[in-house]
Protein backbone atom coordinates (compact mmCIF):
# COMPACT_ATOMS: atom_id res chain seq x y z
CA UNK A 1 0.00 0.00 0.00
CA UNK A 2 1.81 3.39 -0.90
CA UNK A 3 2.25 6.51 1.26
CA UNK A 4 -0.34 8.03 -0.53
CA UNK A 5 -3.58 5.57 -0.11
CA UNK A 6 -2.48 5.77 3.99
CA UNK A 7 -2.51 8.93 4.27
CA UNK A 8 -5.91 8.54 2.53
CA UNK A 9 -7.34 5.97 4.98
CA UNK A 10 -6.21 7.84 7.63
CA UNK A 11 -7.55 11.15 6.75
CA UNK A 12 -11.34 10.02 5.96
CA UNK A 13 -11.19 8.44 9.71
CA UNK A 14 -14.59 9.52 10.64
CA UNK A 15 -15.94 7.56 6.67
CA UNK A 16 -14.67 4.52 7.85
CA UNK A 17 -16.12 4.59 11.24
CA UNK A 18 -19.64 5.29 9.66
CA UNK A 19 -19.35 2.58 6.98
CA UNK A 20 -18.12 -0.44 9.41
CA UNK A 21 -20.55 0.86 11.94
CA UNK A 22 -23.24 -0.11 9.74
CA UNK A 23 -21.64 -3.04 8.80
CA UNK A 24 -21.38 -4.13 12.40
CA UNK A 25 -25.42 -3.10 13.08
CA UNK A 26 -26.01 -5.35 9.73
CA UNK A 27 -23.75 -7.90 10.25
CA UNK A 28 -22.80 -8.37 14.23
CA UNK A 29 -21.39 -11.74 14.76
CA UNK A 30 -18.08 -11.41 13.69
CA UNK A 31 -17.38 -8.19 15.69
CA UNK A 32 -19.08 -9.59 18.68
CA UNK A 33 -17.02 -12.81 18.42
CA UNK A 34 -13.46 -10.55 19.20
CA UNK A 35 -15.32 -8.96 21.61
CA UNK A 36 -12.47 -10.36 24.50
CA UNK A 37 -9.21 -9.06 22.23
CA UNK A 38 -10.71 -5.23 22.96
CA UNK A 39 -8.34 -4.21 25.26
CA UNK A 40 -5.55 -5.37 23.44
CA UNK A 41 -6.69 -3.76 20.04
CA UNK A 42 -6.40 -0.55 21.74
CA UNK A 43 -3.02 -1.07 23.15
CA UNK A 44 -1.86 -1.55 19.21
CA UNK A 45 -3.70 1.90 18.73
CA UNK A 46 -1.75 3.11 21.12
CA UNK A 47 1.82 1.52 19.99
CA UNK A 48 0.79 3.06 16.58
CA UNK A 49 0.45 6.68 17.95
CA UNK A 50 3.66 6.17 19.53
CA UNK A 51 5.58 5.28 17.09
CA UNK A 52 4.99 8.83 15.16
CA UNK A 53 6.01 10.71 18.42
CA UNK A 54 9.63 12.56 18.66
CA UNK A 55 11.81 13.39 21.34
CA UNK A 56 11.24 17.00 20.02
CA UNK A 57 7.58 16.89 21.05
CA UNK A 58 8.58 16.71 24.46
CA UNK A 59 10.61 19.26 24.56
CA UNK A 60 8.45 21.42 23.18
CA UNK A 61 6.37 20.72 26.58
CA UNK A 62 9.07 21.98 28.81
CA UNK A 63 9.49 25.33 26.66
CA UNK A 64 6.25 26.64 27.24
CA UNK A 65 4.91 24.76 30.38
CA UNK A 66 2.30 27.83 30.92
CA UNK A 67 -0.13 27.16 27.80
CA UNK A 68 0.61 24.13 28.18
CA UNK A 69 -0.95 24.09 31.98
CA UNK A 70 -3.54 26.22 30.73
CA UNK A 71 -4.53 23.69 27.97
CA UNK A 72 -4.43 20.31 30.15
CA UNK A 73 -6.53 22.43 33.16
CA UNK A 74 -8.95 23.05 30.76
CA UNK A 75 -9.23 19.48 29.38
CA UNK A 76 -9.95 17.84 32.54
CA UNK A 77 -12.69 20.54 33.93
CA UNK A 78 -14.45 21.50 31.25
CA UNK A 79 -15.43 18.38 29.32
CA UNK A 80 -15.82 16.44 32.43
CA UNK A 81 -18.11 19.02 34.33
CA UNK A 82 -19.93 19.63 31.03
CA UNK A 83 -20.35 15.59 30.47
CA UNK A 84 -21.80 15.19 34.23
CA UNK A 85 -24.25 18.12 33.61
CA UNK A 86 -25.74 16.82 30.69
CA UNK A 87 -26.22 13.53 32.14
CA UNK A 88 -28.31 14.64 34.93
CA UNK A 89 -29.77 17.57 32.02
CA UNK A 90 -31.15 14.67 29.94
CA UNK A 91 -31.84 12.03 33.24
CA UNK A 92 -29.96 9.19 31.43
CA UNK A 93 -29.71 5.51 33.17
CA UNK A 94 -26.53 4.87 35.20
CA UNK A 95 -24.71 2.86 32.16
CA UNK A 96 -24.93 6.10 29.77
CA UNK A 97 -24.57 8.44 32.74
CA UNK A 98 -21.32 7.04 33.40
CA UNK A 99 -20.32 6.43 29.60
CA UNK A 100 -21.07 10.17 28.89
CA UNK A 101 -18.45 11.01 31.92
CA UNK A 102 -15.88 8.67 31.53
CA UNK A 103 -16.15 9.89 27.67
CA UNK A 104 -15.35 13.91 29.00
CA UNK A 105 -12.89 12.53 30.76
CA UNK A 106 -10.93 10.99 28.63
CA UNK A 107 -7.56 12.63 27.74
CA UNK A 108 -7.17 14.18 23.76
CA UNK A 109 -7.68 12.84 21.16
CA UNK A 110 -4.46 12.30 18.99
CA UNK A 111 -6.32 12.72 15.75
CA UNK A 112 -6.54 16.58 17.23
CA UNK A 113 -2.91 16.85 15.91
CA UNK A 114 -4.02 16.40 12.61
CA UNK A 115 -6.90 18.46 12.71
CA UNK A 116 -4.87 21.35 14.10
CA UNK A 117 -2.22 21.23 11.25
CA UNK A 118 -5.55 21.10 8.76
CA UNK A 119 -6.76 24.21 10.50
CA UNK A 120 -3.69 26.44 10.40
CA UNK A 121 -3.55 26.09 13.94
CA UNK A 122 -0.75 25.53 16.39
CA UNK A 123 0.52 22.25 15.95
CA UNK A 124 3.22 21.65 18.14
CA UNK A 125 1.17 23.24 20.71
CA UNK A 126 -1.56 20.49 19.54
CA UNK A 127 1.07 17.77 20.07
CA UNK A 128 2.31 19.01 23.61
CA UNK A 129 -1.06 18.86 24.90
CA UNK A 130 -2.20 15.59 23.64
CA UNK A 131 1.00 13.92 24.88
CA UNK A 132 0.01 15.43 28.70
CA UNK A 133 -3.04 14.88 28.95
CA UNK A 134 -2.09 11.22 27.75
CA UNK A 135 0.32 10.78 30.25
CA UNK A 136 -1.73 12.27 32.97
CA UNK A 137 -5.28 10.26 32.19
CA UNK A 138 -3.87 7.06 33.77
CA UNK A 139 -5.18 8.59 37.39
CA UNK A 140 -6.95 11.80 35.93
CA UNK A 141 -9.56 9.56 34.03
CA UNK A 142 -10.34 6.86 36.07
CA UNK A 143 -10.17 9.94 38.91
CA UNK A 144 -13.17 11.95 37.05
CA UNK A 145 -15.05 9.42 36.71
CA UNK A 146 -15.26 8.23 40.47
CA UNK A 147 -15.74 11.63 41.53
CA UNK A 148 -18.47 12.30 39.26
CA UNK A 149 -20.32 8.79 38.46
CA UNK A 150 -19.72 6.73 42.07
CA UNK A 151 -23.31 7.74 42.99
CA UNK A 152 -24.63 5.85 39.67
CA UNK A 153 -22.03 2.95 39.71
CA UNK A 154 -19.67 1.60 41.76
CA UNK A 155 -16.65 2.59 39.76
CA UNK A 156 -13.72 0.17 40.25
CA UNK A 157 -10.70 2.80 40.03
CA UNK A 158 -7.79 0.87 40.63
CA UNK A 159 -9.03 -1.51 37.67
CA UNK A 160 -9.04 1.20 35.59
CA UNK A 161 -5.72 2.69 36.56
CA UNK A 162 -4.46 -0.37 35.80
CA UNK A 163 -5.30 -0.94 32.39
CA UNK A 164 -5.05 2.50 31.09
CA UNK A 165 -1.06 2.03 32.31
CA UNK A 166 -1.32 -1.20 30.33
CA UNK A 167 -3.58 -0.04 27.04
CA UNK A 168 -2.30 3.53 27.18
CA UNK A 169 1.43 4.02 28.95
CA UNK A 170 3.33 0.67 28.20
CA UNK A 171 2.30 0.49 24.55
CA UNK A 172 2.94 4.39 23.78
CA UNK A 173 6.21 4.08 25.21
CA UNK A 174 7.14 0.81 23.41
CA UNK A 175 5.70 2.43 20.04
CA UNK A 176 8.40 6.16 20.83
CA UNK A 177 11.13 3.59 21.60
CA UNK A 178 11.13 1.69 18.85
CA UNK A 179 10.89 5.32 16.65
CA UNK A 180 13.62 6.87 18.41
CA UNK A 181 15.83 3.81 18.12
CA UNK A 182 15.42 2.79 14.96
CA UNK A 183 14.88 6.12 13.68
CA UNK A 184 16.15 5.75 9.89
CA UNK A 185 14.79 2.14 9.15
CA UNK A 186 11.39 3.32 9.91
CA UNK A 187 11.28 6.33 8.14
CA UNK A 188 10.01 4.58 4.97
CA UNK A 189 7.31 3.05 6.69
CA UNK A 190 5.96 5.56 9.38
CA UNK A 191 2.45 6.10 7.48
CA UNK A 192 1.51 2.98 8.62
CA UNK A 193 1.52 3.38 12.55
CA UNK A 194 -1.16 5.86 12.24
CA UNK A 195 -3.00 3.67 9.61
CA UNK A 196 -2.65 1.09 12.66
CA UNK A 197 -4.51 3.21 15.10
CA UNK A 198 -6.97 4.26 12.75
CA UNK A 199 -8.17 0.34 11.93
CA UNK A 200 -8.46 -0.32 15.64
CA UNK A 201 -10.89 2.07 16.60
CA UNK A 202 -12.80 1.65 13.41
CA UNK A 203 -13.04 -2.07 15.33
CA UNK A 204 -13.49 -1.06 18.58
CA UNK A 205 -16.62 1.67 17.61
CA UNK A 206 -17.66 -1.06 15.22
CA UNK A 207 -18.15 -3.49 18.22
CA UNK A 208 -19.58 -1.42 20.02
CA UNK A 209 -22.48 -1.22 17.74
CA UNK A 210 -22.79 -4.62 17.21
CA UNK A 211 -23.31 -5.53 21.11
CA UNK A 212 -25.92 -2.69 21.27
CA UNK A 213 -27.58 -3.66 17.79
CA UNK A 214 -31.15 -4.38 19.72
CA UNK A 215 -30.86 -1.38 21.73
CA UNK A 216 -29.50 1.16 19.54
CA UNK A 217 -33.02 2.31 17.97
CA UNK A 218 -34.25 3.05 21.49
CA UNK A 219 -32.05 5.76 22.76
CA UNK A 220 -29.18 6.75 19.93
CA UNK A 221 -31.50 10.09 19.49
CA UNK A 222 -30.68 10.91 23.18
CA UNK A 223 -27.26 9.61 22.88
CA UNK A 224 -26.31 11.59 20.00
CA UNK A 225 -27.74 15.45 21.47
CA UNK A 226 -25.98 15.10 24.39
CA UNK A 227 -22.43 13.60 22.25
CA UNK A 228 -23.13 16.66 20.17
CA UNK A 229 -23.82 18.96 22.80
CA UNK A 230 -20.48 17.87 24.22
CA UNK A 231 -18.61 18.10 21.84
CA UNK A 232 -19.43 21.70 20.61
CA UNK A 233 -19.11 23.05 24.19
CA UNK A 234 -15.95 21.97 24.27
CA UNK A 235 -14.71 23.79 21.21
CA UNK A 236 -16.80 27.01 21.94
CA UNK A 237 -15.13 26.25 26.11
CA UNK A 238 -11.73 25.58 24.52
CA UNK A 239 -11.62 28.71 22.29
CA UNK A 240 -13.06 31.12 25.06
CA UNK A 241 -10.00 29.78 27.48
CA UNK A 242 -7.38 30.88 25.06
CA UNK A 243 -9.04 34.08 24.14
CA UNK A 244 -9.34 34.55 28.01
CA UNK A 245 -5.41 34.26 28.15
CA UNK A 246 -5.07 35.88 25.45
CA UNK A 247 -3.53 33.52 23.27
CA UNK A 248 -2.95 33.94 19.70
CA UNK A 249 -5.50 33.08 16.45
CA UNK A 250 -3.72 29.63 15.66
CA UNK A 251 -3.57 28.67 19.48
CA UNK A 252 -7.17 29.39 19.60
CA UNK A 253 -8.43 27.01 17.40
CA UNK A 254 -5.64 24.39 18.38
CA UNK A 255 -7.23 24.71 22.29
CA UNK A 256 -10.59 24.51 20.41
CA UNK A 257 -9.90 21.34 18.58
CA UNK A 258 -7.99 19.78 22.00
CA UNK A 259 -10.79 20.14 24.20
CA UNK A 260 -13.58 19.57 22.03
CA UNK A 261 -11.73 16.05 20.34
CA UNK A 262 -12.03 13.42 23.28
CA UNK A 263 -9.96 10.29 23.14
CA UNK A 264 -13.36 8.33 23.23
CA UNK A 265 -11.63 5.31 21.89
CA UNK A 266 -9.88 4.39 25.44
CA UNK A 267 -13.19 5.65 26.75
CA UNK A 268 -15.21 3.05 25.08
CA UNK A 269 -12.77 0.54 25.60
CA UNK A 270 -12.36 1.17 29.46
CA UNK A 271 -16.24 1.24 29.21
CA UNK A 272 -16.94 -1.97 27.95
CA UNK A 273 -14.04 -3.71 30.00
CA UNK A 274 -15.71 -2.36 33.67
CA UNK A 275 -19.65 -1.22 32.73
CA UNK A 276 -20.89 -3.18 30.01
CA UNK A 277 -21.97 -2.25 26.44
CA UNK A 278 -24.57 0.37 27.15
CA UNK A 279 -22.28 2.48 28.69
CA UNK A 280 -19.56 2.36 25.52
CA UNK A 281 -22.78 3.95 23.40
CA UNK A 282 -21.84 7.64 24.04
CA UNK A 283 -17.86 7.34 23.88
CA UNK A 284 -18.38 5.15 20.39
CA UNK A 285 -21.13 7.77 18.95
CA UNK A 286 -18.10 10.93 19.75
CA UNK A 287 -15.71 9.01 18.20
CA UNK A 288 -16.81 10.11 14.74
CA UNK A 289 -18.93 13.72 16.09
CA UNK A 290 -15.67 14.90 16.87
CA UNK A 291 -14.22 13.71 14.02
CA UNK A 292 -16.83 15.52 11.52
CA UNK A 293 -17.14 18.92 14.02
CA UNK A 294 -13.10 19.52 13.96
CA UNK A 295 -13.16 18.52 10.10
CA UNK A 296 -15.59 21.07 9.30
CA UNK A 297 -14.42 23.92 11.63
CA UNK A 298 -10.17 22.73 10.06
CA UNK A 299 -11.34 22.85 6.38
CA UNK A 300 -13.24 26.50 7.85
CA UNK A 301 -10.12 27.61 9.48
CA UNK A 302 -7.61 27.16 6.88
CA UNK A 303 -9.73 28.42 4.23
CA UNK A 304 -9.67 32.12 6.42
CA UNK A 305 -6.18 31.42 7.23
CA UNK A 306 -4.75 34.93 8.35
CA UNK A 307 -0.84 35.00 9.51
CA UNK A 308 -1.28 35.88 13.37
CA UNK A 309 2.26 37.28 14.76
CA UNK A 310 3.61 35.51 17.90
Amino acid sequence: MTKKALSFYTKYFAVWVILFGVVAFLFPEPFVALKDYNKHFFALTMFGIGAVLQLEDFKRIAQKPIIVLIGSCAQFSIMPLGAFILAKLFAFPPEIAVGLILTGSAPGAMASNVMSYIAKADTAYSVSLTTVSTLLCPLLTPGLTFLLASSQLDIPFWDMVLDVIYMVIVPLFFGFSIRHFFKEKLEKILPVFPAISVTFIIFICSLVIALNKNYLPKVTGLILAAVVILNVYGMLAGYGIASAFRMNTSRRRTLAIEIGMQNAGLGTALALEHFGEKAAMPAAVFVFICIITASIMAEFWQKTHKSVAE
